[in-house]
């Protein structure tokens, strides 16, 4: 059974910057893609940035349009956890942020792909 503890949310000003944490079990996430997604108040949830298997050859790593350049996402395969920098936040990213993961090896923004998914861990920015 794969079990998804996602957290390093809180508050935090605009400008500012967040970590967040993904670690797994069950699943080794180097070998299939990975995502974060973030749901805002009154907002369906949303693709926020994924990382494809170790190996990949190409589109590594992606990003929705909205956090391009100010968010970084990244794996550390030793701790089979997956991680989201997020910088220059503004507080239109406020929002419940969750990792998810999928059997997939390719790439995918589609929710139903995915199958497991963490709690969610809350990240407000205030202006």
């Amino acid at each position: 059974q794969v079990q998804l503890a996602d957290s390093g949310g809180g508050l935090v000003q605009a400008g500012g910057s967040l970590r967040l944490s993904c670690a797994a079990s069950g699943r080794t996430l180097s070998s299939h893609f990975m995502g974060w997604f973030r749901q805002a108040p009154g907002k369906e949830r949303e693709f926020v940035a994924g990382i494809n298997p170790s190996g990949w050859t190409f589109g590594t790593r992606v990003y929705s349009d909205s956090v391009k350049g100010r968010f970084s996402i990244s794996r550390d395969n030793a701790k089979n956890t997956v991680y989201l920098q997020m910088n220059s936040l503004k507080p239109e990213d406020t929002a419940v942020y969750y990792c998810a993961t999928t059997p997939l090896t390719r790439t995918t923004y589609r929710e139903a792909d995915f199958d497991s998914w963490g709690r969610g861990t809350q990240v407000t920015v205030s202006s």
